[in-house]
């Protein structure tokens, strides 16, 4: 399970990266690779990344 939560992490991290911000928001990319807590999200985020979810997604 763990090695599914890294995959989906990694996803949403290159999926932020891409995306605009002025079109689409953290929580709708959580929610797309099946993260439906945010909070969590976000903590698991910032522990892998060492950034901001909104940091990622404006840059």
């Amino acid at each position: 399970m763990q090695f599914l939560r890294q995959i989906r992490l990694e996803r949403a991290h290159q999926q932020l990266l891409r995306e605009d911000p002025a079109t689409v928001t953290v929580a709708e990319v959580a929610q797309s690779w099946g993260f439906d807590n945010l909070g969590r999200f976000s903590q698991m985020y910032r522990h892998r990344y060492g950034r901001l979810l909104s940091h990622t997604l404006r840059d």
